[in-house]
């Protein structure tokens, strides 16, 4: 019988390495965002870290136009996730706290 393993995640070896490896995995992220910033703002919108959970997911918030922008699905899965995991292969997934609802943010509505 197989055994399976769970994925493999970043493991912290005492305290002072945990708050510098957050730091760092932090300053990663951050910087993926400002790479994001300029091509977001030239569309009226922004986004910032909220924060980064225990089991890295990254929890962003749309600003602007990308909080209402019916492609901020597309947005967050093609741009700012892959860019994200690029930099920080870490994150597990990015999510936006204030992301609509997919329904309501389809072109032609329901």
């Amino acid at each position: 019988m197989k055994t399976l393993t769970p994925p493999r995640r970043l493991r912290f070896r005492c305290n002072t390495q945990n708050k510098m490896s957050e730091n760092e995995l932090k300053e990663r992220v951050e910087n993926s965002l400002r790479d994001l910033r300029p091509y977001l703002k030239a569309d009226g919108g922004d986004i910032t870290l909220v924060e980064i959970t225990e089991d890295y997911r990254a929890l962003v918030e749309l600003h602007g136009a990308c909080s209402s922008c019916s492609m901020s699905m597309m947005t967050m899965k093609a741009g700012v996730e892959e860019t994200i995991k690029k930099n920080a292969p870490e994150i597990m997934s990015v999510e936006a706290v204030n992301m609509p609802d997919p329904e309501a943010a389809t072109p032609f509505g329901k």
